[in-house]
């Protein structure tokens, strides 16, 4: 089962490496991180994290699944025709194309997601409907018939890592996969949305009171 991951300049480490930690677990998995050549260092949208290209993107042309994370890089590429093109090409052959986070907006941009539900980060959702997309805020959104999966902001690259296990080997698996990172999520505060965080997290990142997604 070949997953393939594009690396762009200013991904969110998160991303990518949350949604690996699951997926690299499925049987016979082969993992790609496909970037502008292969053995390139690619930097993180923080600066402080580079993560080695397996393969060249002009070489990986089928997935089973397709995996576009988000970060500042990906608001930034959806200029970038030849990206996008690749996107679409590899869509073709998959049985999933999944984004976590801002990685919609590429999935978007490809064409994708035009008349679809689809989730994002909360700050991207006005980006994410000029493409066509109904943003919803749900964690994953999944459209079996059209093999596409986006999951929301950051950490809902791990939720939707699991629905996908279950989806590509059984519900057990997901469960296992699940237990073997102990991923038993209890957050300190309930501050993870929109809709629950106060206003003194709003503030500290500029969103004004009363914004919700």
């Amino acid at each position: 089962m070949r997953i393939v991951f594009p690396l762009f300049d200013g991904f969110t480490a998160l991303d990518l490496v949350g949604p690996y930690e699951i997926l690299r677990m499925l049987p016979g998995a082969e993992i790609v991180l496909a970037g502008e050549g292969a053995g390139d260092a690619v930097r993180d949208g923080a600066g402080g994290l580079s993560l080695l290209a397996t393969h060249a993107r002009a070489d990986v042309r089928e997935a089973d699944v397709l995996l576009v994370p988000g970060g500042p890089g990906a608001r930034r590429d959806v200029d970038d025709p030849a990206l996008l093109e690749w996107i679409t090409a590899v869509h073709s052959t998959t049985r999933w194309t999944a984004s976590v986070c801002t990685g919609a907006l590429l999935l978007g941009a490809a064409g994708l997601l035009a008349g679809k539900t689809a989730t994002t980060h909360w700050n991207a959702v006005r980006e994410l409907e000029s493409h066509g997309a109904t943003y919803t805020p749900e964690r994953v959104v999944a459209h079996p018939g059209d093999r596409l999966i986006t999951g929301a902001g950051v950490s809902a690259g791990i939720d939707l890592a699991i629905t996908l296990a279950a989806r590509l080997a059984s519900p057990a698996h997901a469960q296992a996969y699940q237990l073997a990172l102990e991923y038993d999520p209890r957050p300190p505060y309930g501050a993870g949305s929109l809709a629950t965080a106060p206003a003194e997290a709003k503030a500290l990142l500029g969103v004004a009171e009363g914004s919700e997604a």
